[in-house]
């Protein structure tokens, strides 16, 4: 009975631990995924966006973004000359954390397979190493 209750407990962590975070709204701008409270506390360098609030709605440019498109993705059109926002790709994330660069990253909760994406160092708040079905993974939390 111990071993059932046990394994039922490291499952419902696991998934718990993976949970969508539904109050996280991506954004994307230069092919680089961002949230829109990072661009909306950055105005400044701004010049447009355009919401797109389904995943059928996405345009072909950002259809490969469709898994963290559940609340909707907002592209942003950065002014010229403020293009220079830190990034890095998550397969640099993994390696830093002595992970192999191929593991899947979760950020907020979504789960981000391609590690070449790149991703805005001002969303990077929270970052831990934890055991995913048995393997050191990335998990990163945006606020």
């Amino acid at each position: 009975m111990k071993k059932i209750l046990y394994s039922f407990f490291l499952l419902s962590f696991a998934a718990l631990s993976a949970q969508k975070n539904p109050s996280i709204k991506f954004a994307v701008a230069n092919d680089v995924v961002g949230t829109v409270d990072m661009f909306n506390a950055r105005k400044s360098i701004v010049q447009s966006s355009n919401v797109y609030k389904t995943q059928a709605a996405l345009p072909q440019n950002l259809k490969k973004y469709s898994y963290i498109a559940d609340q909707g993705i907002t592209e942003f059109k950065i002014k010229n000359g403020f293009q220079g926002l830190d990034k890095i790709a998550l397969s640099q994330l993994n390696e830093q954390y002595n992970i192999a660069q191929d593991t899947p990253v979760f950020i907020e909760g979504y789960e981000f397979t391609n590690t070449k994406t790149m991703v805005y160092g001002d969303i990077l708040i929270k970052t831990e190493v934890k055991d995913y079905n048995g393997k050191k993974s990335l998990f990163i939390t945006t606020k």
